[in-house]
């Protein structure tokens, strides 16, 4: 089978670009300048979500699904720094060329991910190959919108119409899946701030199962999983969360059970 790659992303102020952009004094504390950029983000748009370029990636999560089974990590470790996990992401790509699944991915993770691997100087080539290196991907890149090798769900159940999306965690749970557990985007600022970087990996991981239980019910809807094959394939995913160690899928299927 072609391996499939579910991925999702947590984001942070980038404080050092702000403080470079805006020319801050030195004094102001990595919280200040990131108010500082709240407050003119909330007067200039009535929200405190920062534009995609003044994001940083705090950490990466996948669910790999092959003929090895299936498998949800994050990349990289929690000492590690954002070029180290943007450059484990493109590397995935570059190495193993799967189908990659998001939700919201091309309007959010992709751009921040592109940006981010600019700022780096991160190479990315089999990403942005559209047929110079393989002429396959002329026809189905990781770049066109409505090419397949790339599916964000989001946008694909919209019909690329924005005022039709919808949010994972409502979809999640509609479909009878847990959904999110653990804490939302807006708390992965002050959890960092606080040094909690394991629970931000563990709850962009539930976000990753969760996106990958949607593609499923994606897949049975559109005929690429006959009904059995789709029970199987959720069975194999509680079993394989079964054998994790880590505690939030104890919790996580403990809800998906209810």
């Amino acid at each position: 089978m072609t391996p499939i790659l579910v991925f999702d992303i947590e984001t942070i102020p980038d404080v050092a670009g702000i403080r470079r952009l805006e020319d801050l004094p030195a004094s102001m504390s990595d919280a200040e300048v990131a108010e500082h950029a709240f407050a003119a983000r909330r007067e200039k748009t009535g929200s405190d979500f920062l534009p995609h370029h003044l994001q940083r990636v705090a950490a990466i999560s996948c669910v790999f699904r092959d003929n090895n089974g299936f498998r949800v990590r994050s990349l990289g470790t929690p000492q590690d720094g954002e070029a180290v996990l943007v450059q484990s992401f493109y590397r995935v790509i570059e190495k193993y060329t799967p189908q990659i699944v998001s939700w919201n991915g091309g309007g959010f993770d992709l751009p921040v991910l592109n940006y981010r691997a600019l700022v780096n100087g991160i190479p990315a080539y089999r990403f942005w190959d559209v047929g110079e290196d393989d002429r396959e991907f002329k026809w189905n890149n990781y770049i066109s919108r409505y090419h397949a090798r790339h599916t964000d769900l989001m946008d694909v159940l919209a019909m690329y119409q924005a005022r039709a999306n919808a949010p994972l965690d409502a979809l999640a749970k509609m479909c009878g899946f847990p959904g999110k557990m653990g804490m939302d985007g807006s708390q992965v600022w002050q959890a960092f701030q606080q040094g909690r970087i394991e629970e931000i990996r563990n709850y962009c991981e539930t976000d990753v199962v969760n996106t990958y239980l949607l593609y499923c019910r994606f897949q049975l809807m559109r005929g690429g999983f006959s009904p059995s094959e789709y029970a199987d394939e959720i069975n194999l995913v509680k079993n394989a969360l079964a054998l994790e160690t880590a505690p939030q899928w104890a919790e996580y299927l403990a809800a998906f059970e209810q």
